[in-house]
C-alpha cells in the first residue's frame, strides 16, 4: 500500500507540473506583446483597408498579434502630415514598433525632395520613441507607367536616408504583370489599387514586418472592419510569388 501511495503521489506531482506548464504557456501566448504599427499616408493606404489585410495575414499565419492605427487623409503628402501635427502627436505616444510613411508617387525631382526631407523629419521623431521608420513605396497612375522606376528610386533613397525598411510594392506590381500582363491591380480610376493590388501590397508589407514568406497565405480574407478580400487561388499564388521576388531585392535593415 505504501508503494502504491508513493506512486500516486509522484504521479499527482507530475500532473500538477504538466498542467501548470500548460497553463503558463497559455498565459504567455495570451499576453504575448503585439506588433504595433502606425500607418501615415493617404488614400493609397486606407483604400481596401491595407492595415487590415496585413492583420489578416498575421492571424492566418499564427503570428504575433498585429495592432495598428492609420492616420491617412485624401491627397496628403508627408509635408501635410507634418504640418497638421496629428501624426507627430500619435508618434509621441511612444508605443509604436514601426511607423510606415507613405505619400504620392514622388517620381518628380520636387516630389523626391519632399519625400526625403519629411521622411528624415519623421524618422527623428520615430527614433526618439524607439520605433523603426518604414517607407511604403507605391506606384504611379496608369497614365504615367514610365514613372515606376522613378517612384521606386525615390522611396529607396528615402529608406536609405533614414536607415529604415522599404516596402517595394510598386516593384511587386511590375513582377506580377511580368507573369500576367492583364492582371487588374488598378481600380476603375486607374490610380487607386484594386482588391488584388491591395492584397499584393499587404503581402509585401507582411513579409517584411514578420520576416515570413508570403507563400501559402489564404486567398480569402475576412477583415476586422467587416470587409472581405477574395482573390482567385491561382492569382493569389501569382501575387505571393511577385511579393517575395520584390522583397528579395531589398535587404531588411
Amino acid at each position: 500500500m505504501g508503494n502504491v501511495a508513493s506512486r500516486l503521489a509522484a504521479l499527482s506531482a507530475v500532473m500538477i507540473v504538466l498542467v501548470g506548464a500548460h497553463l503558463h504557456r497559455g498565459i504567455a501566448l495570451e499576453n504575448r506583446q503585439a506588433l504595433r504599427v502606425l500607418f501615415i499616408g493617404n488614400s493609397l493606404t486606407y483604400t481596401n483597408d491595407l492595415p487590415g489585410i496585413v492583420k489578416a495575414f498575421a492571424r492566418a499565419d499564427g503570428q504575433q498579434a498585429f495592432e495598428s492605427r492609420t492616420i491617412a487623409y485624401p491627397n496628403y503628402s508627408l509635408e501635410d502630415h507634418w504640418n497638421s501635427k496629428d501624426a507627430r502627436k500619435e508618434i509621441s505616444k511612444g508605443r509604436w514598433d514601426y511607423v510606415v510613411l507613405q505619400q504620392g508617387p514622388s517620381a518628380s525631382k520636387e516630389g523626391r525632395a519632399l519625400l526625403l526631407d519629411y521622411s528624415r523629419r519623421f524618422a527623428e521623431e520615430i527614433r526618439k520613441i524607439g520605433g523603426k521608420p518604414a517607407l511604403y513605396s507605391v506606384w504611379p497612375a496608369a497614365n504615367r507607367m514610365q514613372d515606376f522606376k522613378g517612384v521606386s528610386e525615390s522611396y529607396r533613397q528615402a529608406a536609405e536616408a533614414v536607415e529604415g525598411i522599404m516596402f517595394p510594392v510598386g516593384d511587386a506590381w511590375l513582377n506580377a504583370w511580368t507573369v500576367s500582363p492583364t492582371l487588374e491591380l488598378y481600380s476603375s480610376d486607374r490610380f487607386h489599387p484594386s482588391a488584388a493590388g491591395s492584397y499584393l501590397a499587404g503581402l509585401v508589407i507582411y513579409e517584411q514586418l514578420y520576416n515570413r514568406s508570403p507563400i501559402g497565405q489564404p486567398a480569402r480574407l475576412q477583415l476586422n472592419s467587416g470587409g472581405k478580400i477574395e482573390i482567385p487561388a491561382d492569382q493569389a499564388l501569382l501575387l505571393q510569388n511577385a511579393a517575395q521576388k520584390a522583397n528579395k531585392l531589398f535587404v531588411r535593415r
